[in-house]
């Protein structure tokens, strides 16, 4: 493997923890938007990872072994369908005309667990970064 595809197998990891993390972010931010310019309450969004190949400069030898480097990327962005929650708000200028009002399917608790989640799996992968460049520090010393 060479030192290139080292590099980008956590850089991978970086950026579909990094959007992720904005997805959850854009979930908090809307944990009490009743109102979308699409109408309705705000629906909660989740994030689907897939594996894909490093691919480099020898893309074809590569595409012929079989334990090629596999790195991640953000495959689509869904939206959450539990239902929304109903409260009795008579004056909310939201309400219906029962007085109920919906409120996002958004559970801070659960985005605060899934932003943790994130941010161990970004730190794993700048860990990883981390070894990577001094393994090819250590490389280069071996050579003098």
């Amino acid at each position: 493997m060479n030192i290139e595809k080292l590099f980008s197998i956590p850089a991978s990891g970086l950026d579909a923890q990094r959007e992720r993390l904005n997805v959850i972010a854009s979930n908090l931010a809307n944990v009490d938007s009743t109102s979308t310019p699409g109408g309705g309450p705000y629906r909660r969004k989740d994030v689907v990872f897939s594996s894909v190949a490093i691919e480099g400069p020898f893309e074809a030898l590569l595409k012929q072994n079989l334990d090629r480097p596999q790195g991640v990327e953000v495959s689509r962005i869904t939206h959450d369908p539990r239902p929304f929650k109903s409260v009795f708000q008579p004056s909310h200028p939201d309400a219906d005309s029962e007085g109920f009002v919906l409120y996002p399917n958004v559970n801070a608790m659960e985005e605060m667990v899934n932003m943790i989640s994130a941010l161990r799996s970004y730190e794993a992968n700048v860990t990883v970064l981390n070894s990577a460049k001094s393994m090819a520090a250590k490389a280069l010393e071996i050579g003098r």
